[in-house]
């Protein structure tokens, strides 16, 4: 996550999309994280199922770009759940 909520500093620029507006492509996260595309997939789909990314399109390519405001309620409210 820490990774696509910085994504300049993280990976090269991309061909299709851009890092910031778009998110990140899938094949970038991929290849930093060293599994295969089938398990980020699965775990990508995971948080955008859970409303902490999205996720976006791009010819043959799917972009992930992480949702500030969603992010931001689940810490607060598992900080809650600690207290």
């Amino acid at each position: 996550m820490s990774w696509i909520m910085n994504p300049e500093v993280n990976f090269p620029p991309q061909e299709d999309g851009d890092l910031v507006q778009d998110g990140v492509c899938v094949g970038f996260i991929t290849e930093k994280i060293g599994l295969s595309q089938p398990t980020v997939t699965s775990h990508m789909k995971i948080l955008a199922d859970a409303g902490l990314v999205s996720s976006k399109q791009i010819k043959n390519w799917v972009f992930y770009k992480p949702q500030s405001e969603r992010l931001k309620a689940a810490i607060s409210a598992l900080q809650n759940m600690l207290e």
